[in-house]
């Protein structure tokens, strides 16, 4: 099969399978990434998450993820919910609603490799959903999904930014995607609405001061001015995509396990109310877990 029909074909099944896009990038080393990588990295901005400081070519070069690779396929998944949670309790990111997106995301890309694998026998790749030392927003970016803004966040113009990025590292070879324009202009939305002015300058991020982080990666305690610069979110932020004027296409998922269940309706008191258990009842297949009950807790 030529590589425009298959091309075609495998476009169509990652629209079958709920992906919003897909697109398609040379595998090879990002070395336009390399010095930003490391001045963010020397600037202590992934505070401590100590992993980013690993594999450090390898998330440069997908060639060494994945022996034989000659692309790298990203695809990107609405997670936008169709219910926005009570905004009279403490606030959950977006992308939290529903269950674990690295495993319903992971699963329908599966189903797309194997599908494409079906075309091509001895195909070798991997799948990663965010599990891997990959970049996945510069490959999104270089495929043609869309272009990284300001707040560092891929947008995709008509869609926004409510979405998860995955990505097949294989050893198909397709005529790869060209990278889309930059629409973001001369907005600073986001820069000028971050509440710890955690967005430093364009694209930068200093993880010490962003609330996603401090609510979820942050294992150290929070101290009395960290905990009052939260601005009553209890895991992840959405601040800077809520204000970001491309969300104002944001439409929902038709994903049923990324809508979530009654608790988007609970005030703050039924928040304070919260045990172990009923948090495990609630939560146990959402990316809460990875914060944590006693954590979570201790930022209500």
């Amino acid at each position: 099969m030529e590589g425009h029909s298959l091309k075609k074909i495998i476009q169509q099944k990652a629209e079958e399978l709920g992906f919003l896009a897909i697109g398609f990038a040379k595998a090879e080393k990002l070395n336009e990434e390399e010095f930003r990588l490391k001045d963010w990295l020397s600037k202590g901005y992934h505070a401590e998450m100590q992993y980013m400081e690993n594999h450090f070519e390898k998330r440069l070069d997908p060639t060494l993820l994945v022996d034989g690779s000659k692309t790298v396929i990203s695809l990107a998944y609405n997670y936008f919910p169709q219910k926005i949670q009570n905004t009279n309790a403490p606030q959950v990111a977006k992308y939290a609603y529903g269950e674990d997106y690295h495993k319903v995301v992971k699963d329908q890309a599966f189903v797309l490799f194997e599908f494409i694998k079906s075309h091509i026998p001895n195909l070798e790749g991997r799948v990663f959903v965010d599990s891997a030392p990959v970049m996945e927003r510069q490959w999104a970016e270089k495929s043609g999904l869309g272009w990284i803004g300001k707040h560092s966040l891929l947008i995709r113009k008509g869609i926004g930014s409510f979405f998860f990025l995955a990505e097949i590292i294989c050893s198909l070879e397709v005529e790869p995607d060209a990278p889309t324009t930059d629409h973001c202009g001369s907005c600073t939305a986001c820069i000028d609405a971050c509440p710890t002015n955690a967005i430093i300058d364009n694209k930068i991020i200093d993880s010490n001061a962003c609330i996603s982080y401090l609510t979820i990666e942050k294992r150290t305690e929070l101290s009395v001015d960290e905990k009052a610069n939260l601005n009553n979110w209890a895991f992840g932020c959405d601040i800077c995509q809520d204000v970001c004027p491309w969300n104002r296409f944001a439409s929902p998922t038709t994903e049923p396990r990324f809508n979530s269940s009654e608790w988007t309706s609970w005030n703050h008191e039924e928040w304070k109310q919260i045990t172990p258990d009923n948090f495990k009842e609630t939560f146990g297949k959402s990316p809460l877990t990875r914060a944590g009950f006693e954590k979570i807790k201790d930022q209500l």
